[in-house]
């Protein structure tokens, strides 16, 4: 049983770095959505399959991941072209 587990964990790693390459939209925005519900799916995990209850410090660090996810991937940001890096010289 513990193979088809590995079997199954290693497809999910595959997927979990090759579907954010397909999106139509900031490859690093999409990374960070990913980034964040990875967080989320690793407590999970700890929780169902290992019986390990989060504790304070493990849900307000995926809280403050997930509000960083938000912040990241949907503040609205000026149009393409228009938008200058905060790294960017100034001209």
């Amino acid at each position: 049983m513990s193979w088809i587990l590995g079997v199954i964990g290693g497809f999910v790693l595959f997927a979990y770095g090759i579907i954010p390459t397909f999106q139509p939209s900031h490859f690093h925005r999409i990374y960070a959505a990913y980034g964040g519900i990875f967080i989320i799916m690793a407590i999970a995990w700890g929780w169902i399959f290992e019986r390990i209850v989060p504790d304070v410090f493990d849900i307000l660090g995926a809280v403050i991941a997930i509000i960083g996810v938000v912040v990241i991937f949907y503040i609205p940001r000026k149009k393409e072209g228009g938008e200058k890096s905060i790294w960017s010289r100034q001209q």
